[in-house]
């Protein structure tokens, strides 16, 4: 009897994930970077974009065009009264209600999507937001994760990221041996949390913990946590580069692979 061979294959599942647009508090020259930084979490199956697209916002053509984004038309019917947001938000529960997505990315500046967003979270469903840094605290904490549109073009560039260094140098040099760590301060492209990274440590049974934790833990507490809003790409960069608040050792497990872990100094 000729035996059966049976190959049993497993791939990690792609997240599938709706990407949803508000034109009215949008900028085209930031869907790009905010598509490119989507692939860390899935795969946009979805892309539209509402807005009324034969009177202001013309300037989307090329965006859409080129990004293969589809654009759902909505006319204003009275003035004053912002109907994007209403059809935004009932075709968001349209696509929620078919239960094909792991996720759903919202892109506006604007609170009235705070609900939404509680909404699908309420289902299952994580909410990654994207908006200026002026977005209101409520819809930023109403994601899972809330990303700044101004980190995802601001860090790579290499001028910024310098100045930023050479300022951060000097005002660590300066104040940080004259207050206490719950004070520090730096004027740099944003403070640094202090209080809540303080906060996750004294949550924790052991002094040293892997920065992979660290930064899980900050994400849970504070949603738009990022590095790149204190002028570094990624937290294992942030934690070295405050020499003065973090200590840090670089350690090799059983397995063979390394891992930083860090503690308040």
């Amino acid at each position: 009897m000729a035996l059966k061979t049976i190959f049993n294959v497993s791939e990690e599942k792609t997240a599938k994930l709706a990407v949803l647009i508000d034109a009215d508090n949008a900028s085209a020259k930031d869907i790009e970077n905010i598509l490119n930084e989507l692939t860390k979490y899935g795969e946009a199956t979805v892309k539209r974009i509402y807005g009324n697209f034969v009177s202001q916002n013309g300037n989307w053509k090329q965006a859409i065009n080129s990004l293969a984004i589809k654009p759902m038309q909505q006319f204003a019917y009275t003035t004053g009264k912002n109907a994007t947001d209403g059809f935004m938000i009932i075709d968001a529960m349209d696509l929620l209600y078919t239960g094909r997505f792991d996720g759903f990315c919202l892109v506006s500046s604007d609170s009235d999507f705070t609900a939404l967003a509680i909404r699908i979270k309420e289902q299952g469903a994580t909410v990654y937001g994207f908006g200026k840094k002026q977005t209101p605290e409520a819809f930023r904490n109403a994601c899972s994760h809330f990303t700044y549109v101004e980190n995802l073009s601001n860090y790579e560039d290499p001028l910024i990221k310098e100045v930023v260094n050479e300022i951060k140098e000097v005002k660590i040099e300066k104040n940080v041996n004259e207050v206490p760590i719950q004070e520090i301060k730096t004027e740099t492209i944003s403070t640094l949390p202090l209080h809540i990274i303080k906060q996750v440590f004294d949550n924790q049974d052991a002094e040293w913990i892997t920065v992979a934790s660290l930064g899980s833990q900050l994400k849970l507490m504070k949603t738009d946590f990022d590095p790149r809003t204190y002028g570094f790409k990624k937290l294992n960069d942030l934690v070295k580069g405050y020499p003065k608040i973090f200590q840090w050792d670089e350690r090799t497990l059983d397995n063979g692979h390394k891992h930083l872990y860090v503690k308040l100094k």
